[in-house]
């Protein structure tokens, strides 16, 4: 049992504890628990906001999967550097000590794999209601949970390094696994928290949801959380009691993670 949050991993509070239904969620919006939170909100719902102008364009469907242009491409790179800045802000705000090289600290898909650890990514799924056909569910971390490398991150990187022999690898279905992957990483970190403004609207339940998965950041998607936490791996504070501790927060060591 984890007696503090640690900064910028949410996981749900064991429900034996007590206030385990509020000590779940009001820990995300301590100003404490991650820097900055809505710069990388307001990052995806500009992503988001354009993916939605796309499907003006291209259906998002079957039939379109393979489409690529200058404008698919563009979104991609925009998102796969925010899957990357949040990579870096979860280590950064935790115990990470990255290896170097001449050019300095080293950042790639090999170390963010460690997060898989302590976020549980792999488990994670997205569905993506517009879409016209069957496939309407992304789980973009799945490959590893079975020790495979991420694909459409793969082919990120080929198109931003070589654009014209790679261009077609930018493809629309690459692009929305890239959101949903980031969505994923969002979410693992706050939930459904958006840090708006305003203030926060609590839920009738979802007895009466016309899709499936719950609410997910944003409007475009719905999300389905991991519930394969091992007892030991969830939280088990009260933030009643919590809250105003000078030490409310842990750091996870990835240097332990292999």
């Amino acid at each position: 049992m984890k007696r503090k949050p640690y900064h910028r991993i949410y996981r749900r509070v064991h429900a034996g504890q007590r206030n385990a239904g509020y000590s779940s969620t009001a820990y995300i919006r301590d100003p404490q628990y991650a820097n900055a939170a809505s710069h990388y909100l307001r990052a995806y719902n500009l992503i988001q906001s354009d993916l939605q102008k796309l499907f003006e364009y291209v259906e998002p469907s079957e039939k379109s999967i393979d489409t690529y242009s200058f404008r698919i491409h563009e979104l991609l790179m925009r998102t796969c550097i925010e899957v990357e800045a949040n990579f870096k802000a979860i280590l950064a705000e935790n115990t990470f000590t990255p290896e170097e090289n001449r050019f300095g600290p080293i950042f790639n898909m090999g170390v963010y794999q460690k997060v898989n650890k302590s976020h549980h990514l792999s488990d994670n799924a997205v569905f993506l209601p517009e879409w016209n056909g069957e496939r309407r569910i992304w789980k973009p971390f799945e490959a590893w949970g079975i020790g495979e490398r991420i694909e459409w991150y793969q082919a990120y990187n080929a198109s931003k390094h070589d654009r014209k022999e790679a261009f077609s690898a930018a493809n629309l279905e690459v692009l929305i696994n890239s959101v949903a992957g980031l969505l994923v990483l969002l979410s693992s970190q706050f939930e459904t928290q958006d840090f708006s403004a305003g203030g926060v609207v609590l839920s009738a339940g979802d007895d009466y949801d016309y899709h499936e998965f719950e609410p997910a950041i944003g409007s475009m998607f719905r999300i389905s959380f991991p519930d394969a936490w091992d007892n030991d791996e969830l939280y088990d504070f009260d933030w009643q009691e919590l809250k105003d501790q000078d030490d409310r927060f842990q750091k996870f060591n990835y240097d332990e993670v292999e």
